[in-house]
């Protein structure tokens, strides 16, 4: 899983890295709000760990910034602070979870697994870009008109619109839409990417989908 780690203290940053690294997460860091705020607008993410107090940005900030764009990416925030306004303005922000410092290694390990867990069951009964709309109930993609799409392509729409606007690459795709497929491949993306392409047209959505084979393809509003 790939994750996103906002800590502005670099010898901490660094332990932490270290011990997700060696529990096999594949792990971004960043020293400051602002560079994190940036990599998640640019990258999807499985988990994010965001320090409350950071230079320029704070994470509070972050956090209230990404919901705002409707980025539903599971968030643990981690404070040096014990006071429970704290606790209560990062869950009311839109927090998962939070630590506080100082933290015991193996428990924050634990609470990013669970974090991610609930990230890969997370889902809305109807989701929303420009003028399209997914249905979780009926599997139903509605703009002027409606179409009910098969599973496979309700799951890839549902990742394209969670992650509107950022670039998902084949091997992103493979391992959240197609997950359980190991027999799936690129060829296999690209074939139900273009798929959904049709159905936005059938539908006259204004939403598209952009990129091509060989590289990544991204939602975005004509």
């Amino acid at each position: 899983m790939k994750l996103l780690l906002a800590e502005d203290t670099s010898d901490l940053n660094r332990a932490v890295t270290a011990i997700l690294k060696h529990e096999h997460y594949e792990v971004t860091s960043v020293l400051n709000g602002a560079d994190a705020l940036q990599s998640i607008l640019e990258t999807p993410y499985d988990g994010i760990i965001l320090d409350i107090m950071m230079p320029g940005l704070s994470g509070l900030e972050v956090l209230r910034e990404i919901r705002k764009r409707r980025i539903t990416t599971p968030v643990l925030l981690l404070t040096a602070k014990a006071e429970i306004d704290d606790r209560v303005s990062g869950l009311d922000a839109g927090a998962d979870d939070y630590l506080t410092k100082p933290f015991a290694m193996k428990e924050l390990l634990a609470r990013v697994r669970s974090m991610t867990r609930r990230g890969t069951v997370y889902a809305e009964d109807e989701l929303h870009f420009s003028n399209i709309t997914l249905s979780a109930e009926s599997l139903a993609l509605e703009a002027e008109n409606t179409v009910r799409l098969s599973m496979k392509e309700y799951e890839l729409m549902k990742a394209l619109i969670l992650n509107a606007g950022r670039a998902l690459d084949t091997k992103y795709l493979l391992s959240h839409v197609w997950k359980s497929e190991p027999e799936a491949d690129e060829d296999t993306v690209w074939l139900y990417v273009s798929y959904l392409k049709g159905k936005l047209r059938a539908v006259s959505g204004k939403a598209v989908i952009t990129g091509k084979r060989g590289g990544s393809c991204t939602l975005t509003e004509q």
